[in-house]
C-alpha cells in the first residue's frame, strides 16, 4: 500500500531514474463486520532493508532479460542491442547516456566531463546511514517517517518528492556567458557548481523530460483507484445538507465545485506564491468572472 514517484533527476539535474515510495507502515485487513482495520508492522531494520534490496535487485534484472534490455548468455550479463527502437529513441539515447554519466553529448566538448567547481572540502567516504542499504549500485533508503498526525511533515515529505528539476536560484550565469549550476549539498570530493555552456544545458534538460503518456504517480493497493476499500480507509469530506442555494453562491461553487480541494487561485498561492485573490496595487479582494464560449 503506497504511492510511488519516479523521479528522473538529482541535484546535478542529470539523468537519475529512481523511486519515491510513501509506504503505510502497516497493512488493512477487514474485521468481522467488514470494516477496514489497520494492523501496524514493526520499524524495519537494517537486516531487513538488506533482505529486502536483493529482492529487488533479483526481480529488476529478471524483468530487463525478459524485456530483452539485457542479455544473460553463459553466467555475464549485458546491454542488449537496440536496432529495433524507433527514430525518436535512437535520437533520445546519446543524450540520455551522457547525462547518467556526467558528460556531454554533443558539441565541442562532446563526450568530456562536465566542467566542476569544488568549493567545500573533502568528505570521509565511509560514512553508514541507518536503514540505509547499498549493494551493487543498488540503494534503498527507509529512515523517514511522519508519524499518522503529523500532517506538515507529511505535506513536505510529498513537497519534496514532487519537486521539479531545478529551482531558479540554483542556476545563474557567469561574466562569460556559461550556465551555473548550485549543487544542493556538496559531493564527497568538495564540489559546489557545475560548469556549462548554454547548449549543454539543454541537453541536460531535454534529457529529463520523460516519454508522452507516462504517468509519473502511482498508486498501490488499498490507495489505488479502483481499489474496493479506497472508499473506507481515503477520508471522505462530509456531505453538506441539501438546501437551495443564492445565486451569489452559485458563482462561488462554480470555481469550487469538488469538495476537499484547492481551488486554482489558492494553489497558486500555494506553490508559486502568486496571489490571484487580491489586487497588486491596492490590496482589494477580485471577484472571479465565469465567461461563457456561445
Amino acid at each position: 500500500m503506497r504511492v510511488t514517484l519516479i523521479q528522473r533527476f538529482v541535484s546535478a539535474a542529470n539523468l537519475n531514474i529512481h523511486l519515491h515510495c510513501l509506504v503505510l507502515d502497516g497493512v488493512y485487513r477487514r474485521g468481522i463486520d467488514g470494516t477496514p482495520e489497520f494492523v501496524e508492522v514493526p520499524e524495519p531494520t537494517d537486516e531487513a532493508l538488506q533482505s529486502v534490496l536483493r529482492k529487488i535487485i533479483t526481480r529488476t534484472m529478471k524483468l530487463l532479460t525478459r524485456r530483452g534490455v539485457l542479455v544473460e548468455e553463459e553466467g555475464s550479463t549485458y546491454i542488449a542491442d537496440n536496432d529495433g527502437d524507433s527514430d525518436e529513441a535512437r535520437t533520445l539515447r546519446p543524450l540520455q547516456a551522457a547525462a547518467c554519466t556526467y558528460r556531454i553529448a554533443f558539441g565541442p566538448r562532446a563526450g568530456q566531463k562536465v566542467l566542476t567547481i569544488q568549493g567545500a572540502m573533502p568528505r570521509e567516504k565511509d560514512f553508514k546511514q541507518i536503514l540505509c542499504a547499498d549493494i551493487d549500485g543498488f540503494s534503498l533508503h527507509a529512515a523517514v517517517r511522519c508519524a499518522a498526525d503529523d500532517r506538515q511533515a507529511l505535506e513536505q515529505l510529498c513537497r519534496y518528492i514532487t519537486r521539479p528539476a531545478l529551482a531558479n536560484e540554483r542556476v545563474q550565469t557567469n561574466a562569460a556567458g556559461q550556465v551555473v549550476l548550485k549543487l544542493k549539498t556538496a559531493w564527497r570530493n568538495g564540489t559546489t557548481h557545475l560548469v556549462m555552456s548554454p547548449l549543454e544545458f539543454m541537453q541536460r534538460l531535454a534529457a529529463l523530460v520523460p516519454r508522452p503518456r507516462l504517468h509519473l504517480i502511482r498508486f498501490h493497493g488499498v490507495l489505488s483507484p479502483n481499489a474496493k476499500l479506497r472508499a473506507l480507509v481515503v477520508p471522505q469530506e462530509p456531505e453538506a445538507p441539501a438546501q437551495e442555494a443564492k445565486p451569489a453562491e452559485c458563482e462561488a461553487g462554480f470555481a469550487h465545485h469538488r469538495p476537499g480541494r484547492l481551488i486554482w487561485a489558492k494553489l497558486l498561492k500555494r506553490v508559486f506564491e502568486i496571489d490571484m485573490e487580491h489586487c497588486p496595487n491596492c490590496g482589494g479582494e477580485l471577484t472571479g468572472v465565469r465567461h461563457e464560449l456561445l
